[in-house]
């Protein structure tokens, strides 16, 4: 005889569920549309990439209300994803949810690729990205090749520029990331 358990479906996991679960200092993960995905680290010029733009954000967004906010904060695109954005401008209060701190009000994502996260970044995290209402530009970063493509919001729609080795201009909030800073390798 079968097992009753045989043929059932695992229930997805919600984002308040996800909050409450504690990974322990040495593992991170996401939820992925109501799955965990263990999260592995960075390359070197991940890293290098990632401190190269939160410190020419950091300069620039001073004062503003705004801030520049690493891979340790979460954004909640939808009731089954909770993502960690390589960085995050962030003009709210962010949330202490107990176990994690959950960014309110995001304007302004950045991921940087690299070929394990690369399709999951360029598909699902862009789509799950443009479902939160206060963000108005996602960068992609692409470090080896030293190009950045940004999607940007005009009203109801996304307009995406290729990649290129240009500076990222954020117009909303009304700077510009030089492209030599954001690859600097001093």
């Amino acid at each position: 005889m079968a097992s009753p358990f045989a043929y059932s479906t695992p229930r997805l996991l919600t984002a308040d569920e996800f909050y409450q679960i504690d990974f322990g200092p040495d593992l991170k993960a996401e939820l992925d549309n109501g799955h965990i995905r263990m999260m592995a680290g960075g390359s070197r010029d991940h890293a290098r990439v990632q401190a190269n733009i939160i410190i020419a954000l950091g300069t620039r967004l001073r004062g503003t209300g705004c801030r520049p906010y690493g891979s340790d904060m979460s954004v909640k695109p939808h009731d089954l994803s909770v993502r960690y954005p390589d960085v995050t401008i962030d003009c709210g209060t962010p949330i202490d949810t107990g176990r994690d701190v959950r960014l309110n009000a995001p304007r302004v994502i950045f991921e940087i690729l690299s070929p394990s996260t690369r399709e999951l970044d360029l598909r699902v995290k862009k789509d799950e990205y443009r479902m939160i209402a206060s963000v108005d530009t996602i960068v992609f970063v692409d470090p080896e090749a030293e190009t950045v493509t940004t999607s940007q919001r005009h009203g109801d729609d996304w307009t995406d520029t290729p990649f290129l080795p240009t500076d990222t201009v954020l117009p909303s909030l009304g700077l510009t990331v030089p492209h030599a800073e954001m690859f600097a390798c001093d």
